[in-house]
C-alpha cells in the first residue's frame, strides 16, 4: 500500500528576521544577564573571572559550538575540564548542565526569535520523557557509575554521532525532509523513547539528548540537519535545565568550585551561544557536518591518548562502537520516511502513446 506524503511545499515557513534586529535581541539578553551576574555573584563573580580564565576561554569555544550544532557546549567543556584542567567528572557534569542552562537557553531564545524552522512535534513529544529520563539518571543512575568510565563513555557517545553522520555520508541519503513526513503510533513511541534515552544519557554525561536525537531526526527520519540542529539546542536546553534544577532543589551538590566556574563562565556563553546560534543558520549542511566530525575525532584521539581504560571498559566502548554503527546504517536503509519525489507534470500537449 502505497503512502501519501505532503510535499514540503505545502507547509509555509515565516522568513528569518533581520540580522540587525537578532543582534539587538542578543545585547539585550547579554547585559541583562550580566546585571544579573554582578548582583548575583557581587564580588565573587569578578574574582572567578580573574581567577578561573581557563574556564573562561574554554567555554567561549563552548559556547559557539552549543548554540550553534547537535553537541552542546558540554562536548567542549566536559572533555578539556576532565583531561586538560584535571577537574573530576562529576563536577565537570554538573558545570555542564549549570552552564547550558543560561547558554543554551540564550541559543533558544535566539533561535525562537531569529525564526530558524525546527520540529515542534518532535519536541513535544521528546522533551517531557527527556525531563523524566534526566531526573531518573542523575538521582539513581550517575551516582553509581565510576569517574573514569564517564569520560570513556562520553566519547563514544561523541563517536557514535560521528559514526551515524559518515554512514550516511557514505550511503548518499541526501534526500531531506524539513519536518516530520508521518507521525502515526509507530513514530510517536520512537520520539518518545528518544526523548527518554537521551535523558538517561544526559543524566550520565551532562550532554546526549541533543546526540540521540540528532541521530533519529536526521538519520531515521531524513530531516535536514537545518532544522534538526536547532531542534535539538532547544531540546537539550530543557533537559539541561532541568538536570541543573535536579542537583540544586534534590541532590543539592552545587557546591564547592564549580558555582565558581560557573559565574566564571556565563558571562562569556550568554555571548558566544546566540552568535553561534546565529553562524549556524548561515552554514550549509555540508560544513555543519564537517565540523561536527572534526570536534569528534579530537576529542576521541585526546581520550585514546590520556584516559587510562581497563581491557573491560575498552570492550565496553568498542563493542558501543560497533552497535551504533550497525544501528546507523540500518536506520539509512529504512524507506518509510524518504523524502517524497515530486515529478514534473506532463504539458496538456505531451502525451505519450502509452497514455493515449
Amino acid at each position: 500500500m502505497t503512502m501519501l506524503r505532503p510535499p514540503e511545499a505545502t507547509v509555509k515557513e515565516l522568513p528569518l528576521r533581520p540580522d540587525r534586529t537578532v543582534l539587538q535581541l542578543n545585547v539585550a539578553m547579554a547585559l541583562t544577564v550580566w546585571l544579573l551576574w554582578l548582583g548575583f555573584g557581587r564580588g565573587l563573580a569578578i574574582t572567578s573571572l580573574v581567577h578561573d580564565w581557563r574556564i573562561s576561554v574554554t567555554m567561549v569555544f563552548g559556547s559557539l559550538v552549543g548554540g550553534g550544532t547537535s553537541e552542546g557546549g558540554g562536548a567542549v567543556a566536559f572533555p578539556v575540564f576532565t583531561k586538560a584542567l584535571h577537574i573530576p567528572a562529576p563536577q565537570a557534569r554538573l558545570f555542564t548542565y549549570a552552564i547550558q542552562s543560561v547558554g543554551m537557553t540564550a541559543a533558544s531564545l535566539t533561535i525562537l526569535y531569529l525564526r530558524v524552522p525546527i520540529e515542534r512535534r518532535f519536541l513535544r513529544l521528546a522533551a517531557p520523557a527527556g525531563v523524566i529520563g534526566v531526573i531518573i539518571s542523575a538521582t539513581l543512575i550517575a551516582p553509581s557509575v565510576r569517574t573514569g568510565d564517564i569520560r570513556v563513555f562520553f566519547t563514544v557517545m561523541l563517536a557514535c554521532l560521528a559514526l551515524a553522520l559518515i554512514v550516511q555520508w557514505i550511503r548518499k541519503t541526501d534526500g531531506r525532509n524539513q519536518r516530520l513526513t508521518l507521525l502515526a503510533g509507530r513514530e510517536q513511541a520512537i520520539i518518545v523513547t528518544t526523548g527518554f534515552v537521551g535523558g538517561i544519557v544526559s543524566g550520565l554525561l551532562g550532554v546526549g539528548e541533543n546526540m540521540v536525537a540528532f541521530i533519529i531526526i536526521v538519520l531515521l527520519f531524513r530531516i535536514s540537519e537545518k532544522v534538526a540542529t536547532p531542534t535539538t539546542v532547544i531540546l537539550m536546553t530543557i533537559v539541561s535545565i532541568t538536570g541543573f534544577g535536579t542537583h540544586i532543589l534534590l541532590l543539592r551538590d552545587f557546591t564547592g568550585p564549580v558555582p565558581r566556574y560557573w559565574l566564571a563562565a556565563v558571562p562569556i556563553v550568554v555571548v558566544g551561544a546566540p552568535l553561534g546560534a546565529l553562524i549556524c543558520s548561515k552554514l550549509s549542511r555540508q560544513v555543519i557536518r564537517l565540523i561536527l566530525i572534526g570536534l569528534i575525532a579530537a576529542d576521541f584521539a585526546s581520550t585514546l591518548w590520556l584516559v587510562p581504560m581497563s581491557a573491560q571498559t575498552m570492550a565496553i566502548a568498542a563493542a558501543a562502537l560497533v552497535a551504533g554503527t550497525v544501528a546507523s546504517y540500518l536506520m539509512t536503509r529504512v524507506t518509510r520516511y524518504e523524502p517524497p519525489v515530486i515529478r514534473p507534470q506532463a504539458a496538456p500537449g505531451n502525451i505519450t502513446h502509452k497514455q493515449a
